[in-house]
């Protein structure tokens, strides 16, 4: 069993791997906020054009008292094909004669129009402020709103391959803590964005580094965990991915102002780059990347967490070397990861994972982060979605112990297929059937997750382990998303 046993010798699943395991899965809940965050700091208002009768609270008494709001609405703002006002233009001179039926029954001539140059007005009643009215993303701009989306993935995407290599080369708990810093660094700075530009660059910055956090996160709990407690240890990372969702449509709900929101979600970072300095380093990289001496170190140190007594005789250099003889000649051959397509079935495997993960973020994110697109109370589809993947993450682990990795992947990906599938049929006024089969579509996609994530891990080696992981986290469908769905 190689490192199996040398962790069976530091006390197995004892308190240290417990306490390592709750901080990283706090760790988790918090990054995992962040992905979702702009369903509502990004949210889009109901909004009209600025209309000087209506808006301009300097305005003089010119008669137009006597008139109420939805008269003066009436006559500014051009109606759409459902009755509504117009969100983009508005008329260009007041048309008074629509609030005589007769009259405007006897006119035919369209009135003139024209774009919303003077601004929009917002309605405030949900959200008092997102990045959408303070920079006027709607209308001709509202494609900037995507563009915000996409880098933030972008940066995902990015952040995986290039942290994974960094992993792999210098160690998980150095490239965590610095993501944290990053993260934490960048995603406060973000309220303070004077530009939307700037507000862009940092939270392309924030999402370089969201991968890796999560991925590190993953591989440190998947190498201190004994064999029979790492499918267990995926299924809590997506729990934990499930109660982040939960967590971020309660502050949603209580901090409607975005840079408040925003603040809340982001000022732990630093708490947890503060108290990461005492997590331990993966002995099992350290023992394949050539430093022994450090592996045995922090195995004792576990040992003596898990109260194992006298580790210091039982744990020697030793018997390192004889218990990992296999892998420390493999890592003496210094791999590089296109070794990995060398070998043919482990470049089927590749190319496998790699199109699963890709079919599964297509359901999971655009779902995902379209909430607004399903109802209209997007708080509630936030909850949802996350009490929802709970139960799904169980039924995951107990779907893996009893019909296997791929076995599980194929069901539930057929369920999320199939209740996508039918949602595309659900005409949009049926909100109920809508929020039911879009729930469970996030459901069963969360589980697939949760079985592609242990799958991937058992398939690779240690010294590639990082680099799938991060590649498994499949970001090149959300990154492309915001361009390619329809806007309402």
């Amino acid at each position: 069993m190689g490192f199996q046993d040398l962790l069976h010798q530091a006390g197995g699943q004892g308190r240290f791997q417990i306490l390592q395991m709750v901080f990283l899965l706090i760790s988790n809940v918090l990054v995992q906020m962040h992905i979702p965050l702009e369903n509502f700091t990004a949210a889009i208002p109901g909004h009209r054009c600025w209309v000087h009768i209506l808006d301009n609270d300097t305005i003089s008494d010119d008669g137009t008292g006597i008139f109420s709001h939805d008269a003066l609405l009436r006559i500014s703002i051009p109606w759409d094909s459902n009755l509504k006002p117009e969100k983009c233009r508005r008329f260009l001179h007041p048309q008074w004669q629509l609030l005589h039926l007769n009259e405007s029954s006897l006119n035919t001539s369209e009135p003139d129009t024209e774009p919303c140059v003077d601004g929009w007005v917002y309605d405030k009643s949900t959200f008092p402020s997102t990045i959408v009215t303070k920079w006027d993303l709607v209308c001709e701009s509202q494609s900037l709103k995507s563009v915000a989306q996409f880098l933030f993935m972008f940066g995902m995407l990015l952040g995986g391959l290039i942290f994974g290599h960094l992993s792999d080369r210098f160690g998980r708990r150095l490239i965590l803590r610095w993501c944290f810093l990053q993260a934490a660094i960048a995603d406060t700075c973000v309220v303070f964005a004077p530009s939307f530009l700037v507000y862009c660059s940092l939270r392309f910055l924030a999402g370089f580094s969201t991968v890796a956090l999560l991925s590190n996160c993953v591989a440190l709990i998947i190498e201190w965990s004994v064999l029979r407690f790492q499918a267990m240890g995926m299924t809590l990372v997506t729990c934990s991915h499930s109660i982040g969702h939960i967590i971020l449509g309660g502050l949603a709900f209580a901090f409607r102002e975005w840079h408040t929101l925003q603040l809340v979600v982001s000022v732990p970072f630093f708490v947890l780059f503060l108290s990461s300095g005492w997590l331990a380093e993966s002995a099992r990289w350290l023992i394949v990347n050539n430093k022994p001496d450090k592996g045995l170190k922090e195995l004792r140190k576990a040992a003596h967490t898990n109260g194992i007594k006298n580790a210091g005789e039982t744990l020697t250099m030793e018997v390192l070397r004889s218990t990992m003889q296999k892998e420390l000649e493999a890592a003496q051959n210094n791999p590089s990861v296109y070794d990995l397509f060398h070998t043919p079935t482990l470049r089927k495997w590749i190319c496998l994972t790699a199109f699963v993960r890709f079919a599964i973020s297509m359901l999971h994110f655009g779902l995902l982060l379209n909430i607004q697109h399903l109802g209209s109370n997007v708080f509630l589809f936030q909850v949802l979605f996350g009490i929802i993947s709970l139960p799904g993450s169980c039924l995951a682990l107990l779907a893996m112990n009893h019909i296997g990795r791929a076995g599980s992947q194929t069901i539930f990906m057929f369920l999320s297929g199939v209740s996508i599938l039918l949602l595309t049929f659900v005409p949009q006024e049926m909100q109920t059937l809508n929020a039911i089969l879009a729930t469970l579509g996030m459901g069963t996609s969360s589980t697939s997750v949760t079985c592609s994530i242990a799958h991937t891990n058992e398939l690779f080696p240690t010294v590639f382990r990082y680099k799938m992981l991060c590649q498994s986290q499949n970001r090149t469908f959300p990154a492309i998303w915001p361009f390619w769905r329809k806007e309402n």
